[in-house]
């Protein structure tokens, strides 16, 4: 059930992933959740240049950040999380031919209960 939303932030077309890279990021993740096929899903969106901003700072030409948010029916804690968002950053960084400083991560609340697919709940 885990779905990721991937924002880049887009300075140029050139920024565009192509389904190849889309795709690579869904089986790197399947493999570190230990997901069955089709059962990790990756969205990737751009986000314009245009439309972000850090507090008090100008943008440097060569930030380049993705923000990642991650949804699961469970989501792991302790070192067991730890050891997920080691392993999601350092995959999605080499992928993306981004420093892991670049990679955020965001858990969403834990979608058992409370997600449904085809009108039945996760649990």
């Amino acid at each position: 059930m885990p779905i990721l939303e991937v924002e880049f932030l887009k300075r140029v077309s050139s920024d565009e992933p192509d389904k190849a890279t889309v795709q690579k990021l869904a089986d790197a993740a399947g493999k570190i959740f230990g997901t069955g096929p089709g059962r990790t899903w990756v969205k990737m969106k751009p986000l314009s240049i245009e439309h972000y901003a850090e507090n008090d700072c100008q943008l440097p030409d060569d930030a380049r950040p993705i923000m990642v948010t991650i949804l699961k029916s469970k989501t792991p804690d302790g070192e067991e999380l730890e050891r997920e968002v080691t392993r999601l950053t350092e995959a999605f960084a080499e992928i993306l031919d981004r420093p892991t400083e670049n990679i955020h991560l965001k858990y969403e609340p834990e979608g058992a209960g409370r997600v449904a697919f085809g009108g039945k709940l996760v649990e």
